[in-house]
């Protein structure tokens, strides 16, 4: 039986630390991404809050793949992670190829890895049911399967992805099969799921032995795995090869046909995730309520009358709301946003306006 303390053997943690957060902005801008922000209240950035949780599990062991502008900030808020294994992608090409990147250096470094793919910019209220779900699905993973960590729906999205349940895996409790991932569905459809009890979130949380992850890729994808593997085991070819590697995500590369084919595993967990996706959902989990709103920042900056919602007075100045319901302001130095957490996926299209327009210093 696997210990359920400590550090896991041979257990590797990867973090893909990519995406601008468009709809976080002006907060999140492209040159300094969600993932580098403080979004909780406690003083550590996304980065880093990821980071506290996985290393119990995996010690020194940590990869972190990022883009080539962001290197130097992720070593600065990282420095425990060694800086060999903070990897820089020269352009971004989608979650593949960085997880897979990864995947093909520790395919090579350590034979008897098995490797955890967590996002950055996600935050888990319950560390120790985490801990415990990565475990157990650590040990399905050493049997070659691809696992990926299913999380019970709080409440019928339309948002995320899911998860449908299969069976349970013989020989490994607290584990099943995995029928298929479901594209983000209506809430009406979202809400039948749940009312069956056998579909879970899709996080994009996967833990899998490297060997397994990149042959499964080059079961449908041949050249793109060889050029992965090509990467690791020449690093010089990085530039050559990387700009020809296709832009597709994880999920629809490996885990959508790998499901199709039984090969994927899923263990159900119940703790609490947030995918801080818009302002909405940075207002929920800020604790914007009925009785006020919220702030994120320097409270004494904000006054509000007869309002909710969510403020961050991000540029140092007063910032006050009257008389408005589920509002959204969020001050920077040099961009105003203003609009209702209704709206919050909306934002996206100033970020799109603005690049169209030849303002791409405010993104």
């Amino acid at each position: 039986m696997p210990s359920d303390t400590g550090p896991i053997d041979h257990f590797w943690a990867v973090i893909p630390a990519g995406g601008a957060g468009t709809r976080l902005w002006p907060l999140s801008r492209s040159s300094v991404p969600k993932f580098l922000h403080d979004l909780t209240g406690t003083g550590r950035t996304l980065l880093q809050g990821t980071l506290d949780r996985l290393a119990p599990l995996a010690a020194e062991r940590v990869v972190v793949v990022t883009g080539r502008p962001h290197r130097g900030a992720v070593s600065d808020q990282l420095p425990e992670v060694d800086a060999d294994w903070v990897l820089a992608e020269p352009s971004p090409r989608d979650s593949m190829a960085a997880i897979g990147l990864a995947a093909a250096l520790l395919e090579r470094h350590d034979p008897d890895a098995v490797m955890g793919s967590f996002a950055a910019d996600h935050v888990i209220a319950d560390p120790d049911v985490f801990a415990a779900s990565v475990r157990v699905a650590a040990e399905v993973a050493r049997d070659d399967w691809l696992v990926t960590l299913g999380i019970e729906p709080a409440f019928p999205s339309s948002a995320f992805g899911y998860i449908h349940l299969g069976e349970e895996l013989a020989g490994h409790g607290g584990a099943t099969s995995v029928r298929e991932f479901v594209e983000k569905p209506s809430v009406r459809t979202a809400s039948e799921y749940l009312a069956t009890g056998r579909y879970r979130w899709n996080a994009g949380m996967f833990i899998v032995r490297p060997t397994v992850l990149l042959d499964l890729l080059g079961r449908w994808h041949p050249e793109f795995a060889a050029d992965l593997r090509a990467i690791a085991a020449d690093r010089s070819r990085l530039e050559e090869l990387w700009p020809g590697l296709p832009k597709i995500a994880l999920d629809h590369a490996v885990a959508e046909p790998a499901a199709d084919a039984g090969r994927v595993v899923c263990v159900p967990s119940a703790f609490r995730w947030e995918d801080i996706g818009d302002f909405d959902s940075l207002a929920s989990l800020v604790g914007a309520d009925a009785e006020g709103a919220a702030v994120l920042g320097d409270a004494s900056l904000v006054r509000t009358v007869d309002s909710t919602g969510l403020v961050v007075p991000a540029a140092g100045r007063v910032v006050a709301v009257v008389g408005l319901d589920d509002v959204v302001v969020i001050d920077t130095p040099d961009a105003l946003l203003v609009t209702t957490r209704a709206r919050a996926q909306d934002v996206k299209q100033v970020v799109a306006e603005l690049k169209e327009s030849g303002r791409s210093e405010l993104t």
